[in-house]
């Protein structure tokens, strides 16, 4: 895409893929799954456009980035530790401001453990699609799922090592990537051996109307020659991370943050989602949270189907505090 420029930094034992455009205060995007860097192509442009350094790295194991072979490598602290050697590389704090920071899906579960972890590095955060969950004791995360979705759930599916990424090679791992992308409705994602996404492997995916053929290609393109096994090993740490972060228990996010999802995001309908957004569970958690914005007749994939909007919450947000 037009100006945006591309550079491999080394960081944490790995080389990382960056995209890069603008000049200013530094946004960090983070993607999620199976996303890439490209997840930001419309939020890259318009900030940079705003007076904004908009920085979208692949995360470990995704795209351009090394996928380094254990699921044991793709905890919380590893995926930060990338991102705070990369701030390192990029911004320096002996030389830079604290960052803006943006996450979707999987970058936001990253970017809230970034903001537990190391809010001496983060100015103000705006996140999408899932808020911060914090560790309880009482419920470990994949036997949680299991119970309340079953063996078909899947974060379930996702836990052990070779079965999925064999069974969407049989159907093409790019074309596994497609429908995951496509998926919009408010329910859980059931993927049952053997009818994966509930149509013949053979049937044209149906893509959402803010998903270009020439973007479907892209994807496509990217993880028939990644695989996806990198992108699978993050659900493979849900428990890992569980049991890393005790120590965190009660703690707060104390960073100023505003957070925005779609009402028919598959997110905000799981079991006990909607009473923790809207009374008091979150704002507890996030003391600082500004807003946290459910916007109607929008689907999971809130930053790629409406863009403008989007781009216009998080430039006024952001704007707030320079």
């Amino acid at each position: 895409m037009e100006g945006i420029q591309h550079k491999t930094v080394s960081v944490n034992g790995i080389n990382m893929h960056v995209a890069e455009k603008g000049e200013g205060p530094l946004i960090l995007f983070l993607h999620g799954f199976p996303d890439l860097w490209y997840s930001w192509r419309h939020q890259i442009t318009a900030l940079a456009a705003l007076g904004y350094r908009a920085l979208a790295p692949d995360l470990r194991g995704y795209g351009g980035t090394d996928a380094p072979d254990s699921a044991s490598d793709y905890t919380c602290f590893h995926v930060v530790g990338d991102l705070i050697a990369l701030l390192d590389a990029v911004a320096p704090p002996e030389k830079a401001d604290k960052v803006f920071v943006v996450g979707h899906d999987w970058g936001a579960i990253i970017a809230w453990y970034l903001c537990l972890f190391r809010p001496d590095r983060v100015k103000a955060l705006f996140n999408l699609s899932v808020p911060f969950i914090p560790y309880n004791p009482r419920f470990k995360p994949v036997e949680t799922w299991k119970a309340f979705f079953g063996n078909d759930h899947y974060i379930v599916r996702f836990q052990e090592p070779g079965v999925m990424e064999e069974e969407f090679a049989e159907i093409g791992v790019g074309r596994a990537v497609l429908d995951l992308l496509s998926y919009r409705v408010p329910d859980p994602l059931l993927l049952p051996k053997g009818n994966l996404f509930g149509h013949p492997p053979d049937a044209p995916v149906d893509l959402p109307p803010w998903m270009s053929q020439q973007d479907a290609d892209y994807y496509a393109t990217q993880f028939e020659k990644t695989g996806i096994t990198g992108a699978l090993n993050y659900y493979r740490n849900f428990d890992r991370n569980w049991e890393l972060t005790a120590a965190w228990w009660k703690s707060e996010i104390k960073v100023p943050v505003k957070f925005a999802m779609g009402d028919r995001d598959l997110v905000y309908t799981m079991p006990g989602m909607k009473d923790y957004i809207h009374d008091g569970g979150f704002k507890r958690d996030v003391p600082l949270l500004e807003e946290a914005v459910v916007i109607k007749g929008v689907s999971h994939w809130i930053h790629l189907e409406i863009p403008d909007q989007i781009n216009q919450l998080m430039f006024d947000f952001f704007s707030k505090f320079h």
